[in-house]
């Protein structure tokens, strides 16, 4: 089971700010290949992406798969806000969500864009 990751996300009241799901404690997300095909058909771009899964427990999920439906409804992209293990800030855009209830709490499932050459995955787990 993924660490404990506490995540918030903002409302905004003016619209030109970007949209976001920000960890603000826990550890830098992992993130998995997501071993199937259908991630890559979410994003259309001239340049090289990679999809990848994170998992992440939290507090608030059915609120956060929400939010992310709210700004793909109006069009809008929603990124995924974390702080990398170098302690730089890094922004991921959210390409699908889906929250899931576990024994042990919420699970938070987020399909996101990555530039292949920043982010290394790891392998999926099988399940």
């Amino acid at each position: 089971m993924p660490p404990v990751i506490v995540v918030s996300f903002c409302r905004e009241t003016d619209m030109s700010e970007q949209q976001k799901i920000t960890i603000i404690e826990g550890p830098p997300p992992v993130f998995e290949d997501p071993g199937e095909a259908w991630p890559a058909s979410l994003g259309d771009s001239i340049r090289p992406f990679r999809s990848a899964l994170t998992r992440m427990r939290t507090f608030n999920g059915p609120a956060l798969v929400e939010r992310c439906y709210h700004a793909w409804k109006n069009r809008d992209p929603i990124v995924l806000e974390f702080r990398a293990p170098d302690g730089r800030i890094t922004q991921a855009p959210i390409q699908a969500a889906r929250f899931v209830p576990t024994v042990e709490g919420q699970l938070l499932m987020l399909w996101v864009r990555l530039n292949p050459e920043e982010v290394e995955t790891e392998k999926g787990s099988e399940e």
